[in-house]
């Protein structure tokens, strides 16, 4: 059995003192929620006593939780606002779409795996974040229902970002994710903003998260 929401306030404590603090996070908003929203829960019970660890948690067959520094620092790049219609593509157990709830308006979280999704969705009406919605979607494609969104965070590694979800971005909307070039194992995490239909692209921090699959093809644009 995975341990109560207070056993892991000190872990949880650690891991912003020490991972997050002294890596150049500095948005307080974003710090104070990731010292609240509980981590543990949004992992296996089995790997519970690692949810707070500076490593991807593997959460189903090729899938994992990123590491939460990777995914601090990715979010302070996308400067969330609570005016910010959010979209989270591969929200894995949603760990990143429960952070995202409290940071902007409105979140649309993806997930192909239908079990992940459930799981999500579950963890999500738990803890009361009625201002995110879990659906199950083939990753490459989003979510155009609910487009455009002023901020999207792809969940894992890519080479490739699908037209399908650039043209889901908003005027001055922001992508984050971890980009990989070639076969290089270490990535940037990069920051896209669409002008005028044009998207600028800059490199921030380097990074090493697993893929995110459906994200390696030739169709979109290419780093």
């Amino acid at each position: 059995m995975i341990g109560t929401i207070a056993d892991f306030e000190t872990p949880r404590r650690n891991m912003v003192e020490s991972q997050i603090r002294t890596n150049k996070v500095t948005d307080a908003a974003l710090i104070e929620i990731l010292s609240t929203v509980p981590r543990e829960l949004f992992v296996p019970d089995r790997l519970a006593s690692l949810a707070y660890a500076d490593e991807d948690i593997e959460i189903a067959p090729h899938r994992y939780l990123m590491e939460p520094l990777v995914l601090a620092r990715l979010l302070q790049t996308a400067g969330v606002t609570e005016e910010d219609m959010v979209l989270d593509i591969g929200c894995g157990t949603g760990y990143s779409t429960a952070v995202l709830s409290k940071l902007a308006n409105t979140v649309a979280a993806v997930e192909s795996d239908p079990k992940l999704a459930s799981h999500a969705a579950s963890l999500l009406s738990q803890l009361d974040m009625d201002n995110a919605v879990v659906m199950t979607e083939p990753l490459e494609q989003g979510y155009p229902h609910q487009a455009p969104y002023d901020v999207i965070l792809l969940g894992g590694a890519v080479s490739t970002i699908p037209e399908a979800i650039l043209g889901q971005m908003a005027e001055g909307g922001r992508l984050v994710a971890v980009f990989l070039e070639g076969e290089k194992l270490l990535g940037k995490g990069t920051l896209m903003i669409c002008r005028n239909g044009n998207y600028s692209r800059r490199e921030v921090f380097d990074a090493t998260v697993p893929p995110l699959p459906g994200f390696s093809g030739e169709q979109g644009f290419q780093f």
